[in-house]
């Protein structure tokens, strides 16, 4: 890959990192693809317990590459859409990757480095990072990303920032339900380690299954939702996993996944 570096440590972290430092780590084409190839990979990884998402360079993420873009105005309708899906299946395939994704913010996220925060389950950054859904400025709309900016934000939070391609601070992030929390650039690492660590200590089929069944749960206390939360638990309790965690509890030693 050009633009995209995986590398995974002996404990099963790994760190995807958008590698075009020169274009701020705007989205090419080839840069979507190979990150949705990278996603792909690692969500069939038994060996990768949490995926951190990093960026080289002085920027998160500068958005969607504007020569990409401009290059949309020759294409014939349908091959503007299938250019179009290329953003839409690559958060697609971050949002659905069954292991815990960490977002690692430590510079400037517009447009699409927006949707690629809101993938995030967790999303830390710096207090000097700016960011800004900034595709009406140029006439466009922020659309593609829109479905998991929504879901991260909320409506109501995202109307504040959604159409007027406002740029705002890192501080204003957090309460936009963007960023989980900001930390002074020294300690950025460190806070990563610390929303990594705990996962090591749980069993990994059950982080998976827990993230599947979060995304499945809508916040509506319903009928419907309680029997899919009993489902999951029932299903959960036949797993070697629970055999194996719950045994350990007993026998004072730690699981095998420890």
């Amino acid at each position: 890959m050009d633009y995209i570096k995986v590398e995974t440590d002996g404990r099963g972290v790994a760190t995807l990192t958008l590698s075009r430092p020169e274009k701020h780590n705007a989205l090419s084409a080839q840069m979507m693809t190979e990150l949705e190839t990278a996603a792909r990979d690692l969500a069939t990884d038994r060996n990768v317990r949490v995926v951190v998402l990093a960026a080289s360079g002085p920027s998160f993420c500068a958005g969607g590459d504007l020569a990409w873009m401009r290059e949309q105005f020759d294409m014939d309708p349908e091959t503007r859409r299938v250019e179009s899906r290329r953003i839409a299946t690559m958060l697609g395939a971050l949002y659905d990757l069954p292991q815990p994704l960490i977002g690692r913010v430590h510079g400037n996220a517009f447009g699409g480095g927006v949707g690629l925060i809101s993938v995030c389950d967790v999303a830390i950054g710096v207090g000097t990072a700016k960011l800004g859904l900034t595709e009406t400025r140029l006439g466009l709309l922020p659309a593609n990303i829109g479905p998991y900016v929504l879901a991260r934000m909320g409506a109501t939070r995202a109307s504040e920032v959604f159409m007027s391609a406002r740029v705002f601070g890192a501080d204003e992030a957090v309460r936009l339900n963007l960023l989980s929390r900001i930390v002074a650039v020294d300690d950025l690492d460190a806070a990563i380690e610390a929303e990594v660590t705990p996962y090591l200590a749980c069993a990994p089929g059950a982080v998976a299954e827990a993230k599947a069944l979060m995304r499945n749960l809508t916040g509506r206390v319903t009928e419907a939702q309680v029997d899919t939360a009993i489902d999951a638990l029932a299903h959960r309790w036949q797993s070697d996993e629970a055999r194996e965690g719950v045994g350990a509890f007993f026998e004072k030693r730690k699981p095998n996944w420890q």
